[in-house]
């Protein structure tokens, strides 16, 4: 394969889900959440029909600089403000850590920092920084969550893998004693730390799994199927996506120095997750892959069920 064709395929933005503004100078959750044009508020109003009368029992959450409605709420919805939500973040990580990005989605109806931890882990013998991104809602949809997102340095994509024995993320709904239950999200870098040890001894198991060439390019094909209804198209978009995958796993610089194994095959299907081009960029194909390094690949998680059988 031409370099330049396979150089198309290991570009990579920085930070890896390509959205936010970079506040890697802010010391502070407050800084960078100022530097990120997140310093609005947000308050509740009543609500009323068209004719006039109350809606009892549900309130609209609005932004005080634009007056945007972000969601309307039950009554029982308590507000986490941008600052409130993140603040603890600095007294959480202390010294060392760095404030890579923060941003909103969807107008404010989503908000988000990402944080780099000062610790290093390896894998394999190789290189990983783990991350921890903090999510808040205020339209309803959603609770405050803080997920580990450990992040291979050679290549800057996400090794999400969902294990049985270790959690990778916490949540708490927007009700209740809203401050006590962020106190209890100090618990998260302890999460993290289980969590990467936890990633390590998976790595390990996985890198004694043995892989045929014919057998990876199976799993790519179930990976990636091709509907019985495709069109032509289609049919050719699939067929690029499927090489794609397998160029990752055959010729990547970075893997081809590991054995083919499922350790190799996860990697390259976590490659392919976090920086493969959509078939179709829509508007919100970015959020899209932002939401899914909160929550999971399935692609990876099916990948992982491969390797398991």
């Amino acid at each position: 394969m031409a370099a330049n064709v396979e150089s198309m395929f290991y570009v990579r933005e920085t930070p890896w889900h390509g959205l936010g503004t970079r506040v890697e100078s802010a010391p502070t959750s407050k800084e960078a959440l100022k530097y990120s044009g997140l310093s609005w508020k947000v308050r509740q109003e009543d609500i009323k029909t068209v004719d006039g009368y109350p809606i009892h029992g549900y309130r609209a959450n609005v932004r005080n600089d634009n007056h945007a409605v972000l969601g309307v709420v039950s009554d029982r919805y308590k507000i986490v403000q941008n600052d409130e939500a993140f603040a603890f973040t600095d007294s959480l990580l202390g010294e060392g850590v760095t404030y890579e990005t923060a941003g909103s989605l969807s107008g404010g109806k989503r908000v988000w920092l990402l944080a780099k931890l000062p610790d290093k882990y390896k894998l394999m013998g190789e290189e990983v920084t783990p991350y921890l991104v903090f999510t808040n809602s205020h339209d309803g949809s959603g609770a405050i969550r803080v997920a580990a997102t450990p992040v291979r340095v050679v290549c800057n994509n996400t090794l999400n893998l969902a294990l049985d024995t270790a959690k990778r993320s916490w949540s708490v709904a927007h009700k209740g004693d809203i401050q006590r239950k962020l106190d209890e999200a100090r618990n998260t870098l302890f999460m993290a730390d289980q969590y990467l040890k936890t990633l390590q001894k998976e790595a390990e198991r996985l890198s004694q799994i043995r892989l045929s060439d014919k057998m990876v390019k199976s799993w790519v094909d179930e990976l990636l199927p091709v509907s019985d209804n495709a069109s032509i198209q289609q049919e050719k978009n699939i067929l690029r996506l499927r090489r794609d995958l397998q160029h990752r796993y055959f010729d990547a610089p970075d893997l081809t120095v590991l054995p083919k194994s499922g350790w190799r095959f996860i990697n390259a299907v976590s490659d392919f997750a976090t920086h493969a081009e959509p078939l179709r960029k829509t508007e919100h194909y970015k959020e899209n892959l932002f939401s899914k390094t909160m929550d999971g690949h399935p692609m990876i998680d099916q990948a992982m069920k491969f390797l398991a059988a």
